[in-house]
């Protein structure tokens, strides 16, 4: 008789690990079927931002009916640092464009950085920091540069991560 007892505690555990197994080997392989929060609401994200001399700003600040390059970036990242020199190098063919720089790094560290690459000599281009943390998750961001597009109504025509050239940038915008 305490063979059969056995025997059913044994099989009881070799059927509690096997549901284990089963259900840790499941959880590994679902996905992330949420799509980023910028792909759910496209169009330009209610921006909280501070300037360089600590002043907000907004959505507001932005000019109407005109199109918006968003970018995300690094101070010391070397990409970030190439797409700000090409920034500079195209701005008469960018200028029609409102560009916002956004990091969120301190301010001194995005005041160099603009000052760095001449930046802060275009007047199409906003370098600003994100004080709350709030665009790196709503945009998914997992390279710098982080580029989004948006049309002239403020709707997203799409997103680049890493550098892009001044040619792909206007490629983005052209006809929108």
């Amino acid at each position: 008789m305490p063979l059969v007892i056995f025997g059913e505690t044994f099989r009881m555990k070799i059927l509690l690990a096997f549901c284990f197994a089963a259900l840790s080997f499941s959880a590994f392989a679902q996905t992330d079927t949420i799509a980023p929060a910028y792909k759910r609401f496209p169009f330009l994200p209610p921006l909280q931002l501070l300037l360089a001399d600590s002043t907000k700003f907004t959505k507001d600040d932005l000019a109407k009916n005109k199109q918006t390059l968003i970018v995300l970036f690094s101070p010391e990242c070397e990409h970030c640092q190439h797409e700000a020199e090409m920034l500079y190098a195209g701005r008469e063919m960018l200028d029609k464009i409102q560009i916002v720089m956004i990091t969120t790094y301190p301010i001194y560290r995005m005041k160099e950085f603009a000052e760095n690459y001449g930046l802060n000599n275009m007047k199409n281009v906003v370098v600003t920091k994100d004080p709350h943390y709030l665009m790196i998750p709503f945009y998914d961001v997992r390279n710098f540069p982080f580029m989004a597009f948006y049309d002239k109504k403020g709707k997203l025509i799409g997103t680049f991560q890493g550098t892009a050239t001044i040619e792909k940038i206007l490629e983005k915008f052209k006809g929108k």
